[in-house]
């Protein structure tokens, strides 16, 4: 009891903090606008009226949480997943895209980690481009990648899994690497006086000693697999998915719709980086590792 309190007050104050000062910002964002709305009709409120009204526009520049709150719960749970308003369907459309850049992206960081590894050439050549190639802006990539590939004929689903690929697999590259690498001498050693080959070697230490790093840095990359997919659905003008929501609140002035998207993106990464945990914590264990206490 005493551990989950120490996690959960924390985490408590923290978000009562971040509600009042977007409430703060809310306030003072929408309070121009007011001003000149109670103007026009010549009006003027008291200090409490004037606040309820800035948090109360229906197009607001900054909405307020209680407006998100309500637009997420109406197009979560109050609206059916097939309808095009609903942040379920939207999800959805986002997420598939996700985790097939996710799956491309591991895939490819994994390969690029043992060839490092094992190949000193790849280590001095192919890093400083790994590196380099984050350098740059995914908003620059993205139209690039869409253009190329309509180009050839492939549109869909694809082209947003390649550039959530290209954000994936670099934390993936790093953190195997970095896993890879870890054994002590003394391991290497003693394997090297068992007589054991280079995959032996490989398999049976530094695999199960890049698990751990493994699954942190799958973490970080299933979160910008997401930010990929979302960025990749703005120049295709996509109709549905995360992306495409933001892009039509933008047009219209929906303020409170980008923000629910936003927040709706937002949980979908949270429950994406739970479920690796969890399934980083099941694969340890059945490897024989042992919870820390």
């Amino acid at each position: 009891m005493d551990r989950l309190r120490d996690r959960i007050i924390p985490v408590i104050t923290i978000l009562l903090v971040i509600v009042a000062a977007w409430y703060a910002f809310a306030v003072y964002m929408n309070a121009p606008f007011q001003r000149d709305l109670d103007r026009r009709a010549g009006l003027t409120p008291g200090t409490v009226e004037f606040v309820g009204k800035t948090l109360s526009q229906p197009k607001p520049t900054m909405p307020a949480p209680h407006q998100v709150a309500q637009n997420f719960f109406e197009n979560t749970f109050l609206r059916k997943v097939t309808s095009a308003r609903s942040l379920v369907y939207h999800s959805w459309v986002t997420l598939s895209s996700t985790l097939l850049g996710f799956t491309f992206g591991t895939a490819l960081g994994i390969l690029i980690a043992v060839g490092i590894v094992h190949v000193i050439a790849l280590d001095r050549s192919l890093m400083p481009w790994i590196i380099a190639s984050q350098t740059i802006p995914i908003l620059a990539v993205a139209p690039m990648i869409i253009v190329v590939l309509a180009a050839i004929g492939i549109t869909g689903l694809i082209p947003k899994a390649l550039i959530s690929t290209y954000l994936s697999f670099f934390p993936v590259a790093v953190g195997m690497v970095k896993g890879l690498r870890s054994p002590d001498l003394m391991h290497l050693d003693l394997m090297h006086t068992y007589n054991a080959s280079a995959s032996q070697t490989f398999w049976k230490l530094r695999v199960p000693a890049s698990v751990p790093f493994l699954f942190a840095s799958m973490k970080v990359a299933v979160a910008a697999s997401l930010v990929g997919a979302i960025v990749g659905e703005l120049p295709t003008g996509a109709v549905a998915g995360i992306g495409a929501k933001l892009l039509a609140g933008s047009y219209y002035s929906q303020t409170i719709d980008m923000w629910a998207a936003l927040v709706a993106g937002s949980v979908v990464a949270a429950m994406l980086v739970v479920l690796v945990g969890i399934v980083g914590k099941v694969v340890e264990r059945s490897m024989g590792g042992r919870p820390a206490w």
